[in-house]
């Protein structure tokens, strides 16, 4: 869990001991052992005294554990009845994991002793001291738990309300001595069998592949896993028993003869595991705080920090009492991975700095947008490259690990220079520290996180050299986040995450103490890392704001949705000059998960996020890209949204359709300066409400269009060449444009791209060129707006390019497929269009081409 100050931690309730859900062949890898061998596994003995796990059981549906059923003591005949039923199913299920673990452990005692055998020989697989590290105390584990099997065993099969096995939990428990043992030398064991098999070819094939048989009445008759995994199984299985204990305790009757023993057995297991925790938990021995205390890990991430002018991406650790600012060590290959201090504020010394003083900090240099989408671009390449590779050559290749490392190294790029909101940090005796996020929610995370922790007493300190090697070595075993946030890193059956269009309305929120000026964004994640994408309008003194706003947000491998909540701060004296630096109050923030089944129905979803205290309902749908890329003819002709545009030119007698020129008129006239103009969406209901309003005509329209949000405006425009039955620059022309923006001599391309303007007909030349020298406009305006030639291009391509539903069936494959290529092909024709020198309509027809072909 993100933020959670627990090593990596084993808790009963990751594991289901009945035996239909657990995995009969032991094939699952240690979940505590990310790194190997680095942390010693952290037993989590809390939920055995936790009543939550009842309800645990129901949820999954593994029929163990119902909720405890009241007055099971009381001598309610039925209940008691219902208690021992519940008994026998506990143990039978306990039983038939029991089996599959000494399974287990016979499996890994096998190889030993043909390995002591030639121990001894001229020609030894290991020596006996390696023999006795590696499998020290698996034989006496087996043989208890065997004992203990084959006593329990026909207790279960031959049941009755009255039998009695608490004497072999309570012997069971009072021999866990030998785990303690186990667990002590388990860091040890694990080293020892990785050395011996990067030095010993044979050893390596044997821990490799460990046979399991499979239970005695199923299909399988036997598994492989590795040593690794299977020395794991024995701290697991401590915890397994604990939870078994609780578990046949509540369905016990307290006057049954089993009912104290059991009590015992389950106090012994417990203060066991309490006493293992206390050796091997790194925040008891490695860091205590100046106070004595212990010092926690409470939250940690990889950040870029503005160092020397330059970007650079660092591991930043927040403990209880410290903030450590840390890079990953270089070291050579096998060697442990270790931490780099860069800098460390302790929490009591540490101020985030007010408006005024961050004026003096150094302007942020921006990336702009266009290197940003162009690096999309070519990782949304390297993506389809790369299964087209995979399905050509069913997975492994050298093309892939290439192509692999070069995604990489694009998306690396892509994570250290997009963040570009400023979070800065003072420590009161001098040094500030700035950081870039690439979203306001993260920001509010770090510094809620830190400001929480500051409320205690806290003091300030300086830690020794040692100290600070001691915290930094921590950090390793610590760390909950280990990979850096790039999609290379992720396994192949990770989610892709999902492609199209998300329809979000914000309807309303409640939880505010007293009125206030109120809005929310919205943000998606994009490419490893979070964008804001929407924006509602100021809902102004209120404490129950209606916004009632619809969104279309487009989704590039998205897996969540974040609402941020804030108040709008209107005090100019407040404003900062570094324009990224949001001025505006975070009164509360959340996230969902977008599930791809749950988010992929026709209908609207309703929900609701809570954030301290705060409640915003809002409801969403999904259209997946291949069903938002339709164009679909209106069904009237007299309107003139999905109309075509020859047939509507000649009904208005105009060259360019009247909803063209007057939208555009409008976002020259008051949202040529506006930032996003054309990438914010508008509201939803607003766009709709103009293309009524368009459709029918109606004689208001200037009066509605000059009072409309101008992202509203926008959204209309672009609607309506959405909607067109064919794309402005024609299905005809499509293949032809595809072909031309792919010539690499830019006279052959120059002649290509203006003869197939020349080849459109009339409306469609005129209507383009019109908005060409409107968008041109646009974007002499990027420093304002910051909307650049390639955004518009990116915004408008597809719009003026996407075949039809007829011409676009050939094409599909993959959403994420298609997107990348053809998309790719659209924005770039777009951008050629948009970065040539005007071009007039009389010229254009004037010029016919040296020799003439038809397209």
């Amino acid at each position: 869990v993100p933020g959670c100050s627990r090593p990596p931690s084993l808790t009963p309730a990751d594991f289901n001991y009945g035996a239909d859900e657990y995995d009969a062949e032991g094939n699952e890898e240690p979940k505590a052992l990310p790194e190997g061998s680095e942390t010693m596994p952290y037993i989590d003995e809390s939920p055995t005294m936790s009543p939550q796990l009842s309800a645990r059981g129901q949820e999954s549906g593994d029929g163990v554990s119902p909720t405890p059923t009241d007055g099971l003591g009381t001598g309610g005949e039925r209940d008691a009845g219902k208690g021992l039923e519940m008994r026998k199913l506990v143990l039978s299920g306990f039983l038939a994991s029991e089996e599959i673990y000494i399974n287990q452990l016979e499996a890994l005692l096998l190889p030993m002793k043909p390995l002591k055998a030639t121990a001894t020989t001229s020609q030894p697989v290991l020596t006996l001291q390696q023999i006795e590290t590696i499998f020290y105390k698996i034989q006496d584990i087996y043989e208890i738990h065997k004992e203990f099997y084959d006593s329990l065993c026909p207790k279960v099969q031959q049941w009755d309300s009255n039998v009695t096995m608490g004497h072999l939990f309570q012997k069971l428990a009072s021999q866990l001595g030998v785990y303690k043992a186990f667990v002590d030398n388990y860091k040890i064991a694990l080293e020892t069998a990785e050395k011996c098999s990067q030095s010993n070819y044979q050893f390596q094939k044997i821990s490799e592949e460990l046979k399991v048989k499979g239970p005695k009445d199923s299909k399988e008759s036997h598994t492989s896993v590795t040593m690794e995994a299977l020395l794991y199984k024995p701290i697991d299985r401590v915890t397994r028993s604990t939870l078994v204990l609780h578990d046949l305790l509540k369905h016990t009757p307290a006057d049954h003869p089993d009912y104290p023993l059991l009590q015992d057995a389950l106090r012994i297991s417990q203060n066991f595991l309490s006493s293992i925790n206390e050796d091997i938990d790194p925040r008891r021995t490695a860091v205590t705080t100046p106070k004595g205390e212990t010092r926690q890990l409470v939250k940690d991430g990889f950040l870029v920090e503005l160092s020397e002018g330059s970007r650079k991406l660092r591991h930043v650790f927040l403990f209880t009492d410290v903030l450590l600012c840390a890079k990953l060590k270089k070291t050579a290959v096998g060697k442990h991975q270790q931490y780099d201090c860069k800098w460390y504020v302790p929490l009591a010394d540490l101020v985030f700095p007010s408006l005024e003083e961050s004026e003096h900090c150094p302007q942020v240099h921006v990336i702009p947008d266009h290197e940003l989408e162009d690096m999309k671009m070519k990782i949304s390449t390297i993506k389809s490259e790369m299964q087209k590779e995979q399905k050509a050559n069913k997975g492994q290749s050298r093309a892939i690990e290439r192509l692999k490392k070069k995604m990489f190294e694009n998306e690396f790029w892509l994570l250290l220079n997009s963040p570009a909101i400023p979070f800065r940090i003072h420590n009161r005796n001098g040094k500030s520290y700035l950081f870039l996020l690439s979203s306001d929610y993260e920001r509010s995370e770090w510094r809620e996180a830190i400001q929480r922790l500051q409320k205690k007493d806290l003091q300030a300190f300086v830690l020794s050299s040692v100290e600070l090697q001691v915290l930094t070595g921590s950090c390793f075993k610590l760390r909950t986040v280990h990979n850096i946030p790039v999609t290379s890193n992720k396994d192949d059956d990770e989610s892709p995450g999902l492609y199209g269009f998300l329809h979000v309305i914000v309807h309303s929120a409640k939880g505010f103490k007293q009125s206030a000026n109120l809005y929310c964004t919205l943000e998606v994640d994009s490419f490893g890392y979070f964008v804001s994408k929407a924006k509602t309008r100021v809902f102004r003194d209120t404490t129950e704001p209606q916004w009632n706003e619809e969104f279309e947000i487009e989704l590039e491998g998205s897996q969540s949705l974040r609402i941020l909540c804030y108040e709008k701060c209107y005090d100019k004296t407040k404003l900062n000059k570094d324009n990224n630096e949001i001025v505006d109050k975070i009164m509360g923030k959340g996230q969902i998960q977008l599930d791809p089944q749950a988010v992929q129905t026709k209908n609207w979803h309703m929900d609701v996020i809570e954030m301290n205290g705060i409640k915003v309902e809002f409801s969403m749908k999904f259209t997946s890209r291949d069903m938002s890329l339709k164009r679909t003819p209106s069904k009237k002709q007299t309107g003139v949204f999905g109309v075509k545009i020859s047939v509507v030119t000649k009904r208005e007698r105009s060259k360019v359709p009247y909803i063209v020129r007057q939208c555009i008129e409008e976002v020259e006239k008051r949202g040529i300066e506006e930032v996003g103009i054309y990438r914010i969406s508008g509201v939803a209901t607003d766009i709709q409400a103009l293309k009524a309003v368009f459709d029918a005509n109606n004689k208001d329209i200037l009066v509605m269009l000059s009072d409309m949000d101008i992202n509203a405006i926008a959204g209309t425009l672009k609607l309506y060449f959405r909607e067109l039955p064919e794309p402005l620059l024609t299905d005809r022309l499509y293949p032809a444009f595809m072909e031309g923006i792919a010539l690499s001599d830019p006279a052959a391309k120059e002649n290509c791209m203006m003869h197939l303007l020349r080849s459109l007909p009339d409306p469609n030349l005129i209507t383009f060129l019109f908005l060409l020298e409107h968008l041109k406009r646009v974007a002499e305006k990027e420093p304002i707006n910051k909307m650049s030639l390639h955004n518009l291009a990116t915004v408008f391509g597809p719009t003026l390019l996407r075949p039809s539903e007829g011409e676009s069936k050939a094409h599909l494959t993959l959403a994420s497929d298609i997107w990348s290529h053809d998309v790719m092909a659209q924005v770039q024709v777009l951008l050629y269009y948009l970065q040539h020198p005007p071009i007039s309509f009389t010229e254009l027809k004037r010029n016919t081409l040296y020799f003439s072909t038809d397209v």
